[in-house]
């Protein structure tokens, strides 16, 4: 590459921000300008499955275990493990890595963050693995097993760095409330914490101690944050940044300037497989009725969404599970929610509601466009919509701390099995305060029971058809409305390769081309 496009392909405030004024020492930097559209807030992906957090602190920390392109378990700070015959042993053999500090990595690190922090406060790996962990034992720093109190044939694939990120005990331990904690982050991961400048840009900067040889092959990572979705275009489109998550409306332009290359994935930081869903909130009288529920979800044209908002590459959801978790798919579970404004209208009527009804929704901005077509779809059915975009911060204190809400619209990830993305939304063991859990408060002990019963399941289809039978249940009972299934799409410059948009670990082994 050479001078003179790193020169023009750098924002000045990048440069001042890194110190980098002599133009040898900008040639020599290797380095990516990444494009996010919310401020992180804190840099903890321990406490939260936030794509906003997971984005930028992934890249500093790492799973027992990586997922490949395949979504299948590679070694990360676990080089291997053994499964006992039984499948309630799970040993993990663990790598000999520092944290940025410079203090080791030991299994006391791997007891310490499941135990004080994963089973407390990340949603999905508290709810799928909290309950099945029996113990977990350290004979030697390089060693951990898991005691299960059952096979759980996830927990492999749950594991990576974003369900379960790896946190050093010795910085962590004696923290009253780690979640509001704001410790600058240490971590074993590929990068390391530079500087922060809150809504404008984060710094990561290359980890020479890195336990993986010659990775990562980048100087430095800049998170550049520009909320506006069309500023972060042009942004890019003028060499600003180097890579950025892409709406649906803006492929197209991208691909045919020809000067990138564009990337999808059903996974990326913060999770995969991923559904809009509505959240009702069940401790309020209206959305605590099934019949407004079910009003609500038949006066919503999910089709119309997935044209105007997705611009067709995404699909309408037809059951309450993503379908490319196909052997738990509930097929046409769904097939009773066709959009039918005028029976909508009658069902509000009949459920008392006939002079009509006012309900908020709670919502990140980026959401603004799903939140304007439900409008225009439910004033037909005598709903008016009043939609509430705040902050991330804000919206996860409204939904998840606060209850105030009738209606929320959250982008649910649902994994690569139920139990990693999926339980956490529905076993009543996870209402609370918890960023991303069961928003609606919804509670049904069969429901609870069954995903209890399918998660200790060995056999594939055994397990498929409990599945089945829970979403049968969950599209009766409508604690949730699920609009569309979405897809992640990037584009980073031809100047690079390697990027790796399925894992929160993004820019691990990314690298100039030239």
């Amino acid at each position: 590459m050479t001078l003179d496009l790193q020169l023009t392909r750098r924002a000045l405030a990048s440069v001042v921000a890194l110190g980098l004024f002599a133009g040898a020492a900008l040639a020599q930097d290797r380095l990516a300008v990444i494009g996010i559209d919310a401020d992180p807030g804190h840099f903890n992906p321990a406490v939260t499955t936030g794509s906003h957090v997971h984005t930028v602190a992934d890249s500093m920390f790492n799973g027992l275990v990586a997922l490949d392109s395949a979504l299948q378990p590679v070694p990360d700070l676990a080089t291997s493990w053994d499964i006992s015959d039984d499948g309630k042993t799970v040993t993990f053999h663990l790598a000999e890595a520092n944290w940025h500090d410079g203090q080791p990595f030991t299994s006391a690190d791997v007891k310490f963050t499941f135990e004080n922090v994963l089973f407390q406060h990340h949603s999905r790996t508290k709810a799928g693995l909290g309950s099945v962990v029996d113990s977990i034992d350290t004979p030697d720093e390089r060693t951990v097993v898991f005691n299960l109190s059952a096979p759980h044939p996830a927990i492999l694939r749950r594991l990576d760095v974003t369900e379960a990120p790896i946190l050093p005990r010795h910085y962590w331990e004696g923290v009253a409330d780690i979640p509001s904690a704001t410790k600058t982050p240490v971590g074993t991961g590929p990068f390391k914490f530079d500087s922060y400048d809150k809504d404008s840009q984060v710094v990561l900067v290359r980890n020479e101690d890195y336990f993986k040889p010659g990775l990562p092959h980048l100087d430095r990572l800049v998170f550049s944050i520009i909320k506006d979705g069309a500023t972060q275009l042009i942004a890019y489109q003028q060499g600003e940044i180097d890579y950025m998550s892409l709406d649906a409306k803006d492929v197209a332009a991208v691909a045919g300037a020809g000067d990138s290359k564009i990337l999808q994935a059903t996974s990326g930081p913060g999770g995969g497989n991923c559904i809009m869903t509505v959240s009702f909130n069940l401790e309020r009288e209206a959305t605590g009725n099934p019949a407004v529920r079910r009003a609500f979800a038949h006066a919503v044209d999910r089709a119309r969404i997935n044209e105007q908002v997705l611009f067709g590459q995404g699909k309408v959801a037809a059951a309450p599970f993503s379908s490319a978790i196909g052997w738990a798919h509930a097929g046409k579970s769904l097939d009773g929610l066709a959009h039918d404004p005028a029976g909508a209208k009658a069902m509000l009527a009949e459920a008392g509601y006939g002079d009509g009804l006012t309900l908020d929704m709670v919502h990140f901005p980026n959401f603004n466009r799903y939140a304007e077509i439900m409008k225009q779809d439910l004033a037909a059915a005598g709903i008016v919509l009043v939609s509430r975009p705040l902050d991330r911060e804000a919206t996860i204190d409204a939904i998840f701390k606060q209850r105030d809400f009738d209606t929320s619209l959250i982008s649910y990830c649902n994994g690569v099995d139920p139990e990693i993305g999926i339980k956490r939304m529905y076993v009543s063991s996870n209402i609370g305060p918890i960023p991303f859990s069961n928003a609606s408060a919804y509670r049904n002990d069969k429901i609870d029971m069954l995903f209890d019963q399918a998660g200790t399941v060995q056999d594939t289809d055994a397990r498929g058809a409990i599945y089945r039978d829970v979403q049968n249940i969950l599209a009766e009972d409508l604690p949730y409305f699920w609009l569309v299934e979405t897809v992640r799409t990037v584009a980073h410059k031809d100047s690079f390769e390697g990027f790796r948009p399925w894992t929160g670990q993004f820019a691990e082994e990314a690298k100039l081309t030239d």
